[in-house]
């Protein structure tokens, strides 16, 4: 990493920070050598647990969808469609929640598994509170799919799924969408109420 180079910030685990490069590297610096800035809106603060997880964590600030991907952008979409035509109110894209989601993904593509349990971070709600995002009720949709809007088609025809996304309770979300030489792809939306 050269001197005074912008890098993006994924999560904090302790004092570490897992950063991309503008170059492109992904790796952790120690919180002693990296000095944060932020841009955009502000975070917001929430506690609690849900799912069987209990406890507190803080952190969830909030972004615009300009934080997505056109996959995920797409997802995004679809979903808030599905929400609008269920009378509840759009989902809103928890900036730190939207880096978990990706990771959660691109891990269950580097691990060749499908679950909700990661065997690198355990369960979503135990992953979330280790990336510090804080939330009082969390859920999680996991798919592999060829494309968009058939993995958000086979969301809406099985009932748990349907079930997060058309809860209530919900106002955040994040959507990670990974190529898969299994699936085409690989979805992981995560879900909270604050």
């Amino acid at each position: 990493m050269k001197k005074n180079e912008y890098v993006r910030v994924f999560a904090k685990i302790g004092k570490w920070y897992v950063i991309q490069t503008d170059s492109d590297y992904i790796g952790a610096v120690s919180s002693d050598y990296i000095k944060l800035m932020y841009y955009g809106t502000g975070g917001s603060t929430a506690s609690g647990g849900s799912g069987g997880s209990s406890g507190s964590s803080s952190g969830g600030g909030t972004s615009t969808s300009s934080v997505l991907n056109a996959n995920e952008q797409e997802v995004f979409n679809l979903i808030n469609e599905q929400r609008a035509a269920a009378g509840l109110s759009a989902l809103k894209i928890d900036e730190e929640l939207q880096n978990v989601a990706r990771i959660k993904a691109q891990d269950m593509v580097n691990n060749s598994y499908f679950s909700h349990t990661s065997p690198t971070y355990g369960s979503p709600f135990d992953m979330m509170k280790n990336f510090g995002v804080s939330y009082k009720t969390a859920g999680e949709n996991i798919a592999g799919n060829s494309n968009n809007r058939a993995a958000v088609t086979a969301w809406m025809n099985s009932s748990g799924h349907k079930a997060n996304i058309l809860n209530s309770s919900f106002n955040y979300t994040g959507i990670g969408v990974v190529s898969s030489s299994t699936y085409g792809y690989v979805y992981v939306q995560m879900f909270i109420g604050k």
